[in-house]
């Protein structure tokens, strides 16, 4: 028979694909011997079960019978005992945390029998309707789907009528009272009575549990951090324990590291006479973990030591749900704790200088999606700004500047209308995501570094201040007002500093981060904590990187940032961006000429002009490579507009008149060479083969510029990229050309000039046939944009803003192909040509030089394929090197941590 429950005696922390996480963690801890209330964990595999068949498999009740049995054994409790009540709580565990995806439910088991027990059982009579209100609030939103404000307006009225600001103001009285109001909500919203049963309770939460996989904030959540739809969530139920028994009693979230900053030492929030979820949602402001000592010194101690063996035991950061019951500390829950991008640096760091972990395995605590956050700006300290609004809790850092919103639709959609939106609420739920996703950063007026929106907000890379309770926020009005009295609406900018937890009226100015200014130079590798943990990190990133990295770079300013940055050469120069501007005209000159001689006199016009630009580029990256693609685009984009050009025709014909005679051959030739698709039309190596001297030109102006920087004393490295072929006789030709010219500069400057020439593989075609252009080429250049849009038969201009987001939402890819390599299509085709290029010629070097060459995922498959090197833009050189080292260790592309 399957066995779908699991005691918590009965796993451990490696079992998370069946067990869920939290689960898995609940197990380990037990295990250890660590104070966990009993319960029992509802696999992933019965989830998956009732997810396929629509009902839970027809073992489970039994199973489940079986783990109550067992809990009410170690507890002395019985559950539905009007007497002696046993009361449980039911909360979700997928593999992956997914913080405030899946709603907790507590004291499951009561009704209007257990009540009168557990009133008499305890003495306090506060006690027990408090938590039989947060059951049926619980139960009610998160199981039957009653709207969770209906509830939330019960309890702002009865503290309104006491004139209190929170919960603790309110006496049994009026928590009974507040009990019976919800239960006529619940009726009232679902047409049946609040269930008394207490096994049916738990049967329909872990159902619930079992729903809440798919729901949309889900889905979102899932797409958002890359997990997969198909794991399935744990359930885990267990006995009740209550840190709302009064003033002797507390529960709290805490840290055995700083999230935010990666600081030693054990941070976190807790509360008095409050239930769990009271933290997590931010409802009342908590006090820092340190003042607990002065609440409970005895509870206080035994938290710290349990969280030093934690640590210790999973060798990382651990995030914790702890309860304290009169004086008892009881563990909820542990996991590998959230991180932002520089607590992840800095931690990594510190734990190998402990003994902890190793250098290999600080690099794979790290990745580049964090080195990117990294790397966006910060406020400017030196710039000039309004005084400070207010100082709320420095949750997530970084700097945001944005609109005021104060929902999550109106945020999501001004953002999808290009504005940049500053979140604001009082504390998000998870029905906040895709607000919280479409913000740029998150403000809430309650909660602390635990709340929801601060652990959701580090684990996005989001900006995030918390806390900051003197700001007055009016949703009916749609309001937040400053201590000063200044009043903001929505759409008025703000910013909020991460960092310091400092919120701004309008717009502050931003400068680039220490660990930009660290690659430029401008800062020492000792200037702070973070730099210092990038630079060694990335420095052992490159001592153990196969894969080499080199950038994509078309003038010199960019060739010198990307040299900064550590690039190894320049993996695309684009020439195309050099006939712009001015000399866009003698492009056209070339492509309109009537003869030879026009075509040539346009040529010589342009040699001079390619020879300085290719002099100023391979001086900057003098002793690296330098792969120069000759011209590449669509013809069209040299060309006047066809359409502005018929309509000039169009209205000089209608006056009668005719188009001057150099307008008339210029509208001739544009007809005449006008194309349907100039995507696939006239352009790369075909446009080299049909205006003669083009790519020659360009050819001798590179070889001219290597042979005087030679003869200067430096060390040129060139080389030629022929583009867009699809033949192996289409680079004979070019190859052949290129060697002519080459010949012709050693002769005329008396050097000897090594340039290898290679092709860049974007048609499908030639990935297929590329053991045939091996035979020939000296490298191969993967562009990775161009052979995506032939493979997938997508114009990526096109497409991307039409379907792409539906394509995601059928699942039919869970990221664009554009922004990460399709291993199945476009990856095996390089993978294909790549093989076979080697085999054919074994001194073929391979590199990437599409965008995807700084996307993390796409890198470790670029490793694994043989590729040689991978090129991209200077700013994400950097990535590039971090994710090749770990690549070479073999960690994944993507990390759920």
């Amino acid at each position: 028979m399957p066995k779908y429950v699991y005691d918590f005696t009965e796993g451990n922390k490696d079992q998370k694909d069946l067990l869920g996480g939290k689960g898995a963690n609940l197990a380990e801890m037990t295990n250890m011997g660590i104070p966990v209330p009993p319960g029992f964990t509802v696999t992933t595999e019965a989830c998956k079960y009732y997810l396929h068949h629509g009902s839970v498999p027809d073992e489970l009740a039994d199973q489940v019978t079986a783990a109550l049995s067992q809990i009410e054994k170690n507890t002395g409790k019985g559950f539905g005992d009007a007497d002696n009540p046993l009361l449980l709580s039911v909360r979700s565990g997928a593999k992956f945390s997914m913080p405030g995806m899946m709603d907790t439910v507590l004291n499951i088991g009561l009704n209007n029998e257990t009540i009168d027990g557990l009133v008499a059982l305890t003495g306090n009579e506060r006690f027990a309707w408090d938590s039989y209100r947060r059951l049926i609030h619980m139960f009610g939103d998160t199981v039957l789907g009653v709207d969770g404000e209906l509830f939330e307006d019960v309890m702002d009225a009865e503290k309104d009528a006491k004139g209190a600001t929170n919960d603790l103001a309110l006496d049994a009285k009026d928590l009974k009272r507040v009990t019976e109001k919800y239960k006529a909500i619940v009726a009232e919203q679902t047409g049946e009575p609040f269930p008394d049963d207490p096994r049916t309770q738990v049967d329909l939460a872990i159902k619930s549990v079992f729903d809440s996989w798919n729901t949309d904030r889900a889905i979102l959540y899932r797409r958002q951090e890359r997990i997969p739809g198909d794991l399935g969530t744990a359930v885990n139920v267990q006995a009740m324990v209550f840190g709302n028994m009064g003033g002797d009693s507390y529960t709290g979230v805490a840290f055995t590291r700083d999230p935010a900053s990666g600081a030693q030492g054990a941070y976190g929030d807790w509360l008095a006479d409050a239930q769990g979820e009271d933290v997590v949602a931010g409802i009342r402001n908590a006090q820092p973990l340190v003042e607990l000592q002065s609440a409970d010194q005895a509870a206080y101690d035994d938290l710290i030591d349990i969280m030093a063996r934690l640590e210790g035991h999973y060798r990382d950061l651990c995030d914790i749900e702890f309860t304290i019951e009169r004086g008892k500390l009881w563990m909820l829950q542990t996991r590998v704790g959230k991180r932002t991008a520089g607590a992840a640096f800095v931690m990594a760091g510190h734990m190998v200088d402990e003994g902890l972990i190793d250098m290999d395995e600080a690099l794979s605590r790290v990745n580049g999606a964090q080195l990117t956050q990294l790397m966006f700006p910060h406020f400017d300290a030196s710039a000039a700004r309004g005084a400070a609004l207010t100082t709320g809790i420095a949750a997530s850092p970084g700097a945001a500047v944005g609109r005021i919103v104060f929902d999550s639709d109106t945020a999501e959609e001004w953002a999808d209308n290009g504005e940049t939106v500053i979140l604001v609420r009082r504390e998000t739920t998870p029905d906040d995501l895709k607000g919280m996703v479409a913000a740029n950063g998150i403000l809430t007026t309650r909660g602390g570094k635990t709340s929801h929106a601060a652990v959701v907000a580090r684990g996005m890379g989001k900006t995030c201040v918390c806390g900051a309770e003197e700001l007055e926020l009016n949703l009916a009005a749609r309001t937040l007002k400053a201590p000063d009295g200044s009043v903001f609406n929505q759409g008025d900018l703000v910013s909020i500093d991460g960092t310091s937890g400092t919120v701004f009226a309008g717009e502050v100015p931003v400068q680039d981060s220490p660990v930009v200014q660290y690659f430029e130079g401008k800062v020492a590798v000792d200037h702070d904590p973070l730099v210092s943990a990038v630079h060694r990190l990335l420095t052992h990133a490159d001592e153990k990187r196969r894969l080499r990295v080199r950038a994509n770079a078309d003038t010199p300013d960019d060739a010198q940032r990307a040299r900064r940055f550590g690039a190894e050469g320049i993996g695309l120069c684009r020439t195309e961006h050099m006939f712009l501007g001015d000399r866009r005209q003698l492009v056209e000159n070339l492509i309109l000429a009537d003869g030879d001689e026009g075509r040539m006199a346009a040529l010589d016009a342009l040699r001079p002009m390619q020879k300085g630009d290719y002099l100023e580029i391979l001086e900057a990256m003098d002793g690296l490579p330098v792969i120069v693609r000759l011209l590449d685009p669509p013809l069209h984009e040299f060309l006047p507009d066809y359409t502005e050009l018929e309509v000039e025709w169009a209205l000089a014909r209608a006056k009668g008149a005719r188009l001057d005679d150099d307008r008339a051959r210029v509208f001739d030739a544009v007809h005449r060479m006008h194309e349907q698709n100039p995507m696939l039309g006239l352009r790369g190596v075909r446009l080299g083969l049909v205006i003669e001297g083009l790519y020659e030109m360009q050819v001798k102006a590179l070889s001219e510029a290597a042979a005087e920087l030679i003869k200067a004393g430096k060390s040129p490295r060139p080389e030629v990229m022929i583009p867009l072929t699809a033949t192996v006789q289409e680079f004979e030709i070019m190859h052949d050309r290129s060697e002519k010219v080459f010949a012709e500069v050693e002769a005329e400057y008396g050097v000897t000039l090594d340039i290898p020439v290679g092709t860049m593989i974007e048609v499908p075609r030639a990935a297929l046939t590329a053991g045939e252009i091996a035979e020939q080429a000296e490298f191969f250049s993967f562009g990775t944009n161009d052979l995506t849009q032939m493979t997938w038969a997508f114009s990526r201009d096109d497409v991307e803003g039409e379907f792409f987001g539906r394509y995601i939402e059928l699942g039919i890819f869970g990221v664009s192909p554009f922004e990460s390599i399709d291993p199945a299509g476009v990856g095996r085709l390089v993978k294909i040509a790549t093989d076979d290029g080697k085999a054919a010629n074994t001194d073929l070097e391979v590199g990437v030089c599409g965008e995807h060459g700084g996307d993390p995922a796409s890198i470790h498959f670029f490793d694994a394929a043989g590729v040689d090197y991978v090129s991209c833009s200077p700013f994400r050189v950097p990535v590039a090197r971090l994710e090749a080292g770990r690549a070479a260790l073999g960690e994944g592309g993507s990390d759920t941590r």
